[in-house]
């Protein structure tokens, strides 16, 4: 080869070295990795944060609010009755490319009704890929909700409902409801390889996958297609560390300029770090021990009673949330519309706890188990850590039980099949309604072995409020209806309600634009950095 030859290779490589050493980047300390890049199948933050910027929906939430805005559809009509809700769909939208598919047309109808009859219907020949459980689509009983999505014509689309439900548009900006594109699940079936829609993705959102490597990297770049306001950032980083002293050194370090949760007792000198900014505010979200109510003796509603009794709350709040903690008597957080303040939470008391345990038949206790999540959450800081604290709490009324965990998509499937005697969970909303914390966590669609509640408890009068709720438009009737389900729930106690967080975000000063989310996404489409 001619030195001319080597010599221009090499400026063509340097050039190739400072285009992306130039471009904008923004590395974000994430804590997990996704279990796929669909959202449809997964109810995990980690799953939905990661996939939010490659994907839309129909409707999205407004930055920073839980109000519902225009996304893949730029208007929509709803029926007198409710039960109608016709979206007219953007001209604009353009979905990504990658090796195995580059499309030939926008985003259309075909695309929204293939990605909802994939949920739906089993006739749907991506029903069944990557294990098509669709928990959140189930559990909010959806299949017995819809009566039919039609297609008007290429531009719109027809949802026609059974009953009216009152959170169905919200429901609908939410990550179960994204969209995926026909044409490219079309082309991977002539390629014999439909798993890769989950893997390998494509989206219309701001973001496209340029790399994926699990536990360490998920790599974005700007998707010049997308039909929003362009990304200020090129590329977009997931750095990913499970442990938070790890992420807060990486920042501090200035090896990623935003983090996911950090640990109550860094708080004060991430404030006092002058090179950080630490935004903050109260959680829409619960985190709970659930009792599996299908195994005994969790079936005794006076074995629950006791263990709620039994467990110092205080002590937990203390030790590890160390007043980043609201003790918790609701499964809804006292931020939200309908929370009943009336209830009276289980004041701790052993000996009554011990009482309740002998009239139920244990007056030796008994043995079981408390499942601990490997991850940490806002709602959970230190899920071994609490565990600890209710096992020394149960063992002083005779329950002797044992700490076990899993890897985190393990530990949810097997605690989604009834396995768990007790295990410690959260959820964060993700639409500003009750239905969505009443629904998934605990009504009777979702409390099926599979299903997304954790505690299996299935209460006829419970639902039949929160049935009634959905249905009704009047937020004033709505809000006696939850508060009386919350009296229900509180008097059968399938969960120890353990606190609703204060959810930090801790960030380089140099970062601009980022709105922290009340429904805990992570979003960076306007984000820039100084």
């Amino acid at each position: 080869m001619s030195k001319t030859k080597v010599a221009l290779l090499g400026a063509l490589a340097l050039g190739a070295f400072m285009a992306t050493a130039q471009a904008k980047t923004l590395v974000y300390c994430a804590e997990g990795s996704p279990e796929n890049f669909n959202p449809m199948i997964n109810t995990t933050g980690t799953t939905f944060n990661a996939n939010r910027p490659i994907y839309n929906r129909l409707v999205e939430f407004k930055p920073g609010t839980t109000e519902v805005g225009e996304g893949l559809a730029e208007k929509w009509d709803v029926s007198a009755d409710g039960k109608t809700f016709t979206f007219h769909l953007r001209h604009n939208g353009k979905w990504q490319s990658n090796a195995n598919f580059k499309p030939t047309r926008g985003f259309n109808a075909d695309d929204v009704i293939f990605s909802f009859e994939r949920q739906w219907k089993d006739s749907n020949p991506y029903h069944k890929v990557t294990g098509g459980g669709y928990d959140y689509f189930n559990d909010m009983s959806m299949p017995d909700l819809l009566d039919s999505i039609t297609k008007v014509d290429d531009y719109t689309v027809k949802f026609v409902l059974k009953k009216p439900q009152a959170p169905f548009l919200a429901n609908l900006a939410m990550d179960f409801a994204t969209i995926q594109s026909k044409e490219y699940a079309d082309a991977l079936t002539k390629l014999g390889k439909p798993e890769l829609i989950d893997q390998d993705p494509i989206g219309t959102g701001p973001f496209e996958l340029v790399q994926y490597v699990r536990d360490a990297t998920i790599r974005y770049k700007r998707f010049d297609g997308y039909w929003g306001a362009k990304p200020k950032l090129d590329v977009l980083v997931y750095s990913i560390n499970k442990d938070p002293a790890v992420r807060l050194a990486k920042l501090r370090a200035g090896e990623c300029q935003i983090s996911f949760g950090p640990l109550p007792a860094d708080l004060p000198t991430i404030k006092a770090d002058k090179n950080l900014v630490l935004a903050s505010q109260p959680g829409l979200n619960i985190g709970y021990l659930a009792f599996n109510n299908l195994k005994a003796p969790f079936t005794d509603v006076r074995v629950r009673r006791a263990i709620n009794m039994a467990i110092d709350k205080k002590a937990i709040l203390d030790a590890v949330y160390q007043g980043s903690g609201l003790p918790a008597k609701n499964l809804i957080p006292p931020t939200m519309w309908s929370y009943n303040n009336k209830v009276e939470d289980f004041k701790f008391d052993p000996a009554a706890a011990k009482k309740l345990l002998a009239e139920a038949g244990f007056p030796d206790g008994f043995e079981t188990d408390i499942w601990a999540m490997p991850v940490q959450r806002p709602y959970n800081p230190d899920a071994k850590r609490i565990g600890e604290l209710m096992q020394a709490d149960l063992a002083k009324v005779g329950i002797k039980t044992k700490i076990v965990s899993y890897e985190w998509g393990e530990y949810r499937k097997r605690v989604q099949n009834g396995e768990a005697g007790m295990a410690e969970l959260g959820w964060t909303g993700d639409n500003g309604d009750p239905d969505n914390f009443f629904v998934p966590l605990a009504g009777c669609a979702a409390a099926r072995i599979g299903g997304g509640s954790a505690s299996k408890w299935c209460n006829k009068d419970f639902q039949a409020l929160v049935d009634k709720a959905a249905e009704t438009t009047n937020q004033a009737e709505r809000t006696k209806l939850y508060e009386q389900a919350q009296v229900i729930m509180h008097d059968q106690a399938p969960f120890f309600l353990i606190a609703h967080s204060v959810v930090f975000v801790p960030m380089s000063a140099k970062v601009t634009g980022f709105k922290m989310s009340p429904l805990g996404s992570f979003e960076f489409n306007n984000v820039d950095l100084k």
